[in-house]
């Protein structure tokens, strides 16, 4: 076992197990700068004209140095209203999204979407997070993927009602392009209902076992969901759950780009025009959205924090203590990837290692049959150290614990008490403290059997019938 981190025994009594860490935070610099502005024809076919960033900003559609932005509330342009779809210019595979939204657009005609897809799609996949047509009260969650992805088997794992349960955008018995679609039943959790409770908390968790998604009104956000070790286990029940029971994550789902869109009428809001209670204020959606700008006032986003979150599932310790010690720590490495159908750059999740190049150290258990050991006097295990609760620190993600303290690194034999696993009840982690015995020898240090994950983390991109 191999350690980069040199500190006394007593340093460890605070210590961390890592988790999620910050990847990208979209409101440490100028928001907009993040994204890339869509100017294409809109792939739902809606009444819109998507505006690049000039344009926008000579409009009035949004400002410099905040990210709340609108539609054109002015003009009656026959050519579909004026509006801004944002793509941003990285790409994630997996992690954990958490957006704040103050205020979301809505109303008889609107289209507004946050989404995350990848290229070529359906091949990899789309991940509609919060969005829904007119007055609609609660939130629609949905997947979009080729065949052979749908919904898992455990339908208690979530609060939310199945609408589809097939992924697949042309999937036998279901609207084209329907996906695996869920409903929620918070009424706040959309639209008006959003927006009059001050907004709220949407995360998105993407891992290789599931996509879920949950969602916090205002006044209900657990306290580390936009900190700096956020802990979906602690959470409760998400909205949805789409688990790899019923489809291989890893394989439909990869280089999500975030999406932000306000659209019009189109396959989804023209198309359900007449059905709906906007169906009164003209004879089709295309008519109102043209002939009444004014109506368009509250279609606008404003946006508190975006952040994204990667899992190395590597472990960190934090010292309560730092007399006598040496604390070296490893940078994040970010990795770039392209997608020609996006023209962007991509970097992967920041991964840390947990080696460094120093001795080699070899690991002999303190038990009663320990092979090579130099010690005088058997090894004692410490009383038993009980964390507190699970949503202060992040779930164990690998099998080391949260620390170890080495005594020393000169050539020999050293002494460490390693903190293990002891049990979990689903409300603590109980650890224990295991003194054991390492000798050290000149060269390269001997790798450790320790599991890593280093996938690079998240994001979603994509809609109903955003065919790009």
């Amino acid at each position: 076992m191999h350690f980069t981190t040199l500190v006394s025994a007593a340093a460890f009594t605070s210590t961390a197990l890592a988790g999620y860490v910050l990847e990208d935070d979209y409101m440490s610099k100028d928001f907009y700068s993040e994204f890339s502005f869509f100017t294409g024809p809109d792939p739902t076919n809606g009444f819109v004209n998507y505006v690049d960033q000039s344009k926008g900003k000579s409009m009035g559609l949004f400002q410099s140095g905040k990210a709340s932005w609108g539609v054109d509330t002015k003009s009656k342009d026959p050519g579909g209203r004026a509006s801004i779809r944002l793509e941003s210019k990285k790409t994630y595979n997996k992690g954990l999204i958490v957006i704040d939204v103050a205020h979301m657009p809505f109303g008889c005609g609107t289209w507004p979407a946050f989404w995350t897809f990848g290229p070529n799609w359906p091949n990899s996949g789309e991940i509609d997070i919060i969005e829904g047509v007119h007055d609609q009260e609660s939130n629609a969650i949905a997947l979009h993927t080729s065949s052979g992805c749908k919904i898992g088997n455990t339908l208690s794992a979530f609060t939310g009602t199945v609408k589809t349960p097939d992924c697949d955008v042309k999937a036998a018995n279901q609207d084209e392009n329907a996906g695996c679609g869920v409903d929620m039943k918070d009424k706040g959790s959309y639209g008006k209902g959003l927006n009059d409770n001050g907004g709220g908390v949407y995360a998105t968790e993407w891992t290789s076992d599931h996509i879920q998604v949950f969602f916090f009104p205002r006044g209900k956000v657990p306290s580390d969901v936009l900190g700096d070790a956020p802990n979906p286990s602690s959470w409760g029940k998400p909205a949805v759950k789409f688990e790899k029971s019923g489809c291989d994550i890893d394989k439909f789902f990869k280089n999500q780009k975030i999406i932000f869109d306000t659209t019009f009428c189109g396959d989804w809001a023209g198309n359900t025009w007449s059905t709906s209670s906007c169906k009164s204020k003209a004879a089709t959606c295309n008519a109102f959205v043209q002939n009444n700008p004014e109506a368009f006032k509250n279609a606008f986003w404003d946006v508190k924090a975006l952040k994204v979150y990667t899992n190395d599932g590597s472990a960190a310790s934090k010292p309560s203590s730092s007399a006598g010690s040496s604390k070296s720590s490893a940078a994040p490495s970010k990795s770039k990837s392209s997608a020609a159908e996006s023209k962007t750059s991509s970097s992967a999740a920041a991964s840390k290692s947990a080696s460094s190049a120093s001795p080699g150290v070899s690991e002999s258990s303190s038990s009663d049959d320990a092979p090579r050991t130099t010690t005088t006097t058997r090894p004692k295990p410490s009383t038993t150290i009980k964390t507190s609760s699970k949503s202060n620190i992040p779930h164990p993600n690998t099998p080391i614990g949260p620390g170890a303290s080495l005594v020393s690194t000169q050539a020999g034999s050293q002494s460490t008490e390693v903190p293990e696993i002891e049990g979990d009840d689903g409300a603590n982690i109980v650890y224990k403290t295991v003194q054991k015995t390492y000798y050290v020898t000149a060269g390269r240090p001997r790798p450790t059997n320790v599991k890593r994950h280093a996938n690079a983390h998240h994001v979603r991109a994509a809609h109903d019938g955003h065919l790009v």
